[in-house]
């Protein structure tokens, strides 16, 4: 029998039956507009029914904060009416199965993790509609007394910066989040969401190239804040944005910027897109921190 992966995310869902390290079978849909958990259970329900039978057990890696099961959230903005869900009663009343749940960047951390050979200390940062990450140091992958480890997309970019939903003025997430890179954009540009940004920035236009590298230029600087507090080894990047065409060496390009000191390691999300749904199946199955 298999695990049942569930990726809850602000812009899709994904779920997929997990073997071992290995996904057998995937399927993803849109993540409902209004997400009310009513609109949310028809959705996963309508993803998930063909994967039950053959399930053992259900892992959830989902946008937000995961504490003793609840989901509760930094940004509200990135999970409309789901702040303070209790997310593990809800999946199992519609699974019959037994679920953990944890944080999307956490989980895609720990899979990221277990393709290291050498099991360095590493930290994974994903950049899409909000900006995640998941810490691991001398082999445990770091979640926090509350679940708050690793939610360095809330650290201080900028005191002048754009006010991120999280309360907070010049966050990370609100500079170089695709939702970030959206809310920046003037003139022509707005109303554009982030892939179509990444489209005019491929084309040559200069706001779009502006908003991508101040995007990359803040996420540089963030690495090198990360690197100073951890003394990681590696820092991988996944996330739809983090993984647009171009990105990642921009990144890498205005880190070199940095003293040598802060350098460390780049390189892509193995699991690309499927990163967290692996991490949880990984830790639901006992390939524990």
């Amino acid at each position: 029998m298999s695990t049942l992966a569930i990726d809850i995310g602000g812009t899709k869902l994904a779920a997929a039956l997990v073997d071992g390290q290995t996904i057998t079978e995937r399927r993803e849909c849109p993540t409902p507009a209004s997400q009310t958990p009513q609109a949310l259970q028809e959705a996963l329900q309508a993803l998930i029914t063909p994967f039950l039978s053959r399930a053992e057990r259900v892992a959830v890696a989902s946008t937000g904060i995961i504490h003793n099961g609840v989901l509760t959230s930094i940004n509200p903005a990135n999970l409309g009416g789901l702040a303070h869900f209790p997310l593990v009663g809800f999946i199992s009343g519609i699974t019959a199965l037994p679920v953990m749940a944890i944080n999307d960047a956490q989980a895609a951390a720990w899979a990221e993790f277990c393709t290291l050979p050498g099991g360095d200390d590493m930290v994974f940062l994903t950049v899409s509609t909000g900006v995640g990450g998941g810490v691991v140091l001398n082999g445990k992958l770091q979640t926090g007394s509350g679940g708050l480890a690793g939610h360095l997309g809330h650290t201080l970019a900028d005191p002048d910066g754009p006010l991120c939903g999280c309360g907070r003025r010049g966050c990370v997430e609100a500079i170089a989040s695709g939702r970030g890179i959206a809310a920046q954009a003037q003139g022509e540009l707005a109303g554009l969401d982030a892939k179509a940004i990444f489209v005019q920035a491929a084309q040559g236009v200069p706001q779009a190239r502006c908003l991508v590298a101040r995007s990359a230029h803040t996420l540089a600087r963030l690495i090198a804040d990360v690197k100073a507090v951890t003394d990681c080894r590696n820092v991988v990047i996944g996330g739809s944005v983090g993984l647009a065409d171009g990105y990642l060496p921009l990144v890498a390009e205005y880190l070199s910027q940095e003293p040598e000191i802060y350098q460390v390691a780049l390189r892509a999300a193995h699991y690309r897109h499927d990163a967290g749904l692996l991490g949880a199946a990984l830790l639901a199955q006992g390939y524990a921190s």
